[in-house]
C-alpha cells in the first residue's frame, strides 16, 4: 500500500434525501492499495458512501477526490472506479467471455485485445475454461466471479463492491471471502466493500469504518475495532459483547462508566467450582447452546444483567442439564474494555 496519497480522500461529504441526512459530514481517506470496509446496519449511510464515490449520487455538501483529484462532479464513467454490485448485473444474452469484454469494448479496445485480457482476467478468478457458457450455465460464486473479472479486466484505480457476497450461501460465501482477499493482494488495486456483515469485514480488510447514523462511529483495523470499541454501538454491533451500563458497572465493576467484555474472555463454572480471573459475578444459568467446534452459555446475573460466554468444547465447565442451576461467571480485568469512563455516562442503546 502507499501512503504517500489516499485513493480516495472525502471531505465534508453530505447527502440529504429530504428528511434528515443520510451521509452526515463525513471526513475520510483510503489508502491506495488496501482493503477496506463500510460497515454498518441498514441505512447506516454505508451504500450512500460507496455511491457517491461511485458517481451515483451527487453530494448535497463536500467532495470526493480520486488519487487527489476532484472528481465530486464527474459522471460515473468519467471516474476511474469500477463497481460489483450483489446481483452482478451480467448480460445473459452474452458468453462469459463477452460479458468480461463488454468494458473494453465500450472503451474502444479492439477485439484481438479485448478478448486476450478478458481470458486473462478469466484466469485470474481461476474461469479460465468458462469463456463460451452463458451465465446462466454458472453457479453464483461462478457468476460472482465473473464480475469480478469484468470489473477489474480495464483495470480501474478502485474498485467497488457494494455486498457482492450477499447472494451466496454460507459455505461459498466463506470460500469466495478467501478469494476476493487473494484477487486484491494480487492485483493491487484499491478495494472498497460495503458488508453488514461484522464476521465478513474483519475477515476481509484492512482497516474498516463502523458506520452508524449517516457518520463513522469508529475507524481502525478490524482488531481495534473488536477489542477496542469507541461506543457502546460498535462493542454491540461488531460481534457480540456483554456491554455494562454505568450502573451496572457500578454494581458488578466497582467503578462507573460503560465497560464491555467479549463472551469468549468470560468464563461459568458451578458455584463450588474453582475459577480464574480478577473479577467474578453470580447468575442462575439460562441456556446452554451447542455450536460444534464451542458452546454458548447465557447466564442471568444476580447484578439486574443477561451475559453471554463462549467456551471452546473441551474447556465446558456446565452442560444442558444444568438449566437454572447456580453459577459464577469470571473474567479478568484486562479483559474490560472501557468505552465510556465518565461518571455521568451516555444512556446505553446496544442494539444495531
Amino acid at each position: 500500500m502507499s501512503v504517500d496519497r489516499p485513493a480516495i480522500s472525502l471531505r465534508g461529504l453530505t447527502k440529504s434525501f429530504g428528511v434528515g441526512n443520510a451521509v452526515d459530514g463525513v471526513d475520510l481517506d483510503i489508502v491506495e492499495g488496501e482493503f477496506f470496509s463500510m460497515l454498518g446496519p441498514s441505512g447506516s449511510g454505508k451504500t450512500t458512501v460507496l455511491r457517491l464515490i461511485a458517481g451515483f449520487e451527487q453530494p448535497t455538501s463536500g467532495t470526493v477526490s480520486l488519487l487527489g483529484e476532484d472528481v465530486t462532479d464527474r459522471a460515473p464513467f468519467d471516474r476511474d472506479v469500477n463497481t460489483v454490485f450483489q446481483d452482478y448485473a451480467l448480460f445473459p444474452h452474452m458468453t462469459v467471455l463477452d460479458n468480461v469484454a463488454y468494458g473494453l469494448r465500450v472503451r474502444g479496445v479492439g477485439k484481438r485485445e479485448r478478448q486476450e485480457r478478458a481470458r486473462a482476467a478469466l484466469d485470474t478468478v481461476r474461469l479460465g475454461g468458462f469463456g463460451d457458457r452463458k451465465p446462466g450455465q454458472l453457479s453464483g460464486g461462478q457468476r460472482q466471479r465473473v464480475a469480478l473479472a469484468r470489473a477489474t479486466v480495464v483495470q480501474p484505480k478502485v474498485l467497488l463492491l457494494d455486498e457482492p457476497l450477499g447472494a451466496l450461501d454460507l459455505k461459498l460465501r466463506e470460500q469466495m471471502q478467501v478469494e476476493l482477499k487473494e484477487l486484491q493482494r494480487a492485483l493491487g488495486i484499491t478495494f472498497i466493500f460495503v458488508t453488514h456483515d461484522q464476521e465478513e469485514a474483519l475477515t476481509l480488510s484492512d482497516r474498516i469504518a463502523v458506520f452508524n447514523e449517516g457518520r463513522i462511529e469508529q475507524l481502525g483495523t478490524p482488531a481495534e475495532i473488536y477489542d477496542r470499541p469507541v461506543s457502546p454501538f460498535v462493542a454491540a454491533f461488531v460481534g457480540t459483547s456483554n456491554v455494562f451500563s454505568d450502573e451496572l458497572s457500578r454494581r458488578v465493576l466497582g467503578r462507573g462508566g460503560i465497560h464491555s467484555v467479549r463472551p469468549e474472555k468470560m468464563t461459568a463454572a458451578k458455584l463450588d467450582a474453582p475459577v480464574s480471573g480478577d473479577r467474578s459475578a453470580t447468575g442462575v444459568l439460562a441456556e446452554v447452546i451447542y455450536l460444534g467446534s464451542s458452546t454458548r452459555i447465557i447466564v442471568d446475573l444476580d447484578a439486574g444483567m443477561r451475559v453471554v460466554i463462549q467456551e471452546q468444547n473441551d474447556a465446558r465447565r456446565v452442560g444442558d442439564e444444568e438449566r437454572g442451576a447456580r453459577v459464577r461467571v469470571a473474567w479478568s480485568d484486562r479483559d474490560t474494555v472501557t468505552i465510556v469512563a465518565d461518571r455521568h455516562a451516555e444512556s446505553l442503546d446496544p442494539a444495531p
